[in-house]
């Protein structure tokens, strides 16, 4: 099939590489399509093993307990891997965990990869499943040892070697090639930058042929993102002209996702780049705001980015992206609730309005309606668009952690402002007492939102 491949499989603690350990690795080595060799061997996880996983893969805690730590194998392993693709049956699982394996003990795994599952569906189309247990069943293939690892290295053999018989060498070879080929890099760009991308959460900024970025975005997977913007395959033509003009690329890693939405948000209101269009700061951002009495005309003032109180969002409502926006909403909202509009500001003159005239208002406006009973139809209409009042006393800190690399930033927030991020609680007190200017800014205000609703990250309220 290939030169050099190592058909691989790991059995773990659970399906999270950051977190969950090996416990079993197995192997085969083949050359010019010739076993060379193979291998195995349990792994202390140096953490337990949960019952659930026991269960399924047989090996329990008194089973690893003597075995070797992944840093007394890795110098074999790597020895196995050398020169090789490492091919797994979804392989970006094992590849995952192999990796962060490695970088716990400062080794920057770089090796590549053939998905076994990928193969399948290249060579039987025809088939709708091709997970283990189904390419088993379909070629009726022995496997003597099932969520072992050994067990599972030995069905893959077999696959490859009914597919060798039934399709061909070379049809095996070309479907293998096809999946090990690399996205089109653009001109100018090293294949080494590409390998140091790191597999973490972070931004990445694409640069053209100046030090203006032409792009700037956010992953989980920092190297599986930018990749697929050169994939080939691009979705709108936004994709394609990115790709083609693309001659630099820098990269930020976060603690986490939250870190990563809050770092693009700031970095393209900042830097401007010509591919962002959704998040650039529009500065006709504007909000309703609600008078506090049903005496005041207008009833409603519309109130601009810049002049909104961070202090007062419980007051405001809606957040437009333009004054023509705002008030088609608005006029809107008056004809569901048989509001009116002379009252919103929406219409001028004496006397009933026109949508009194037409039996659409109740008719505040020539005395037939309590001014108190419209403020409070007014304020029940303009309900579900009321922005959230800030839920605390003053600042919190939002802390994020990676769980692998430690990696740690607390985000410091007062009235839906973010007044700046420090690696830790070092920084933060320079950061408290900085007179940061205080600004709404709407992205900002829906990523905190999300986050406060979820609190899966660590809130703590810190003094004023």
């Amino acid at each position: 099939m290939l030169p050099a491949y190592v058909l691989l499989d790991l059995e773990t603690t659970g399906a999270t590489p950051l977190v969950d350990r090996i416990t079993e690795i197995a192997l085969i080595r083949y050359e010019q399509g010739q076993e060379v060799a193979r291998w195995q061997t349990l792994i202390n996880p140096e953490t337990p093993i949960p019952p659930f996983i026991q269960q399924l893969t047989g090996i329990d805690d008194n089973m690893v307990e003597s075995a070797p730590l992944f840093r007394e194998v890795a110098q074999a392993l790597m020895a196995y891997l050398e020169g090789a693709v490492l091919c797994a049956h979804n392989v970006r699982f094992d590849h995952g965990f192999l990796k962060n394996e490695f970088k716990r003990i400062g080794i920057n795994l770089r090796q590549k990869v053939l998905c076994t599952v990928k193969l399948s569906r290249r060579l039987y189309p025809q088939h709708y499943s091709h997970g283990l247990d189904a390419i088993i069943k379909r070629h009726q293939i022995h496997c003597g040892a099932r969520h072992r690892a050994m067990g599972d290295v030995e069905v893959l053999a077999q696959f490859l070697t009914l597919a060798n018989r039934e399709l061909g060498v070379a049809a095996v070879t070309e479907a293998a090639a096809y999946l090990l080929k690399g996205p089109a890099l653009p001109s100018g760009i090293d294949p080494a930058l590409i390998d140091d991308l790191p597999e973490s959460t972070g931004v990445y900024l694409f640069y053209g042929e100046n030090s203006l970025p032409l792009y700037i975005g956010k992953s989980v997977n920092i190297r599986a993102r930018v990749l697929s913007h050169f994939s080939g395959d691009h979705a709108s033509t936004k994709e394609m002209r990115i790709s083609q003009e693309v001659r630099h690329i820098e990269w930020i890693e976060t603690a986490g996702e939250f870190s990563a939405l809050l770092l693009e948000s700031r970095l393209v209101k900042e830097r401007q780049p010509v591919y962002n269009r959704q998040l650039r700061r529009e500065r006709q951002l504007c909000s309703w705001r609600l008078a506090e009495s049903p005496a005041t005309r207008p009833l409603v003032t519309l109130v601009r980015e810049d002049e909104i109180d961070p202090a007062a969002t419980g007051q405001l409502f809606g957040t437009f992206r333009s004054k023509r926006q705002a008030v088609e909403v608005l006029r809107q909202m008056a004809e569901t609730h048989a509001l009116c509009p002379k009252l919103l500001g929406l219409e001028s003159g004496k006397g009933g309005c026109f949508a009194y005239q037409l039996r659409r208002c109740k008719g505040v406006c020539a005395g037939r309606e309590a001014p108190e009973l419209h403020y409070l139809r007014l304020q029940q209409a303009l309900a579900a668009h009321r922005l959230k009042t800030w839920p605390y006393p003053g600042k919190i800190g939002i802390r994020e952690q990676n769980p692998l690399t430690g990696h740690t930033q607390l985000h410091v927030f007062e009235h839906w402002c973010g007044l700046g991020s420090v690696e830790d609680e070092t920084g933060l007190d320079a950061l408290m007492i900085a007179k940061s200017e205080k600004y709404f800014d709407l992205d900002t205000y829906k990523l905190l939102l999300k986050a406060l609703g979820q609190m899966k990250s660590e809130i703590i309220q810190l003094p004023a």
